[in-house]
């Protein structure tokens, strides 16, 4: 018997990265969560390695013990909001470390013990195309995006593929946290929040065999709110 393909998630313990999790142990992956909190009951539960990606300097020690691995997903995210002249240096800061540093540290981790036809899968946001109030969110996220086709071009001889997932408002905590109350929620013209099920099913997709072919693409997901 097989063993069962190894995922590294970050962000696992809510939102979307929780609901990727639970979407991949439902399909027989083998999960390494990364995530300052326990990751919510899933059965079977994945391993869970308590990381702060606010702080990348021990992420390498700390994915030491992992590997071989066949698919990442970075999903930990935070959103906070201000306007041009009330900006944060030390909010702008945080967002770049969780959103771009930590996934760079993670891959460049981790490429080394990335089979050969492995997946990656950066979580964006459709806000990458810039928003009033959220600059300094909207750039890090647009930073995925050139990580993402970079990244795929060095990996396609090793047939490993790199996109970006970029959902538009979801309905995850996020969304109700202070820090970005300056920007609430607009529902999108379908008229309902994205679902996390749905993004982790578009992820999943990306993670099978039918997303091999599928690389170096950012792939919105916004319930109609980039029309």
């Amino acid at each position: 018997m097989s063993e069962p393909r190894h995922a590294v998630v970050t962000g696992a313990s809510s939102g979307i990265g929780a609901a990727v999790t639970a979407r991949l142990l439902d399909e027989g992956w083998r999960v390494t969560a990364l995530c300052r909190t326990r990751p919510p009951a899933m059965d079977p539960a994945p391993y869970w390695i308590p990381a702060d990606l606010s702080d990348t300097s021990g992420l390498p020690a700390l994915l030491a013990e992992v590997g071989p691995v066949d698919a990442v997903v970075h999903a930990a995210g935070l959103q906070r909001s201000a306007r041009l002249g009330a900006l944060s240096a030390d909010d702008g800061a945080l967002m770049w470390n969780v959103h771009v540093q930590a996934a760079a540290v993670l891959l460049d981790t981790l490429v080394g013990r990335l089979t050969d036809g492995g997946r990656v899968v950066l979580i964006g946001s459709r806000t990458m195309t810039g928003v009033p109030g959220k600059s300094q969110y909207a750039a890090t996220k647009a930073a995925l995006a050139a990580l993402a086709r970079s990244w795929a071009a060095e990996l396609a001889p090793r047939r490993i593929t790199v996109n970006v997932v970029a959902p538009g408002p979801t309905d995850t905590p996020m969304l109700r946290d202070p820090g970005r109350a300056a920007t609430p929620p607009v529902p999108p013209p379908l008229g309902a929040l994205v679902a996390p099920s749905d993004v982790a099913g578009l992820t999943a997709f990306l993670l099978g065999g039918e997303g091999g072919s599928v690389t170096g693409q950012t792939l919105v997901m916004c319930g109609g709110a980039s029309l």
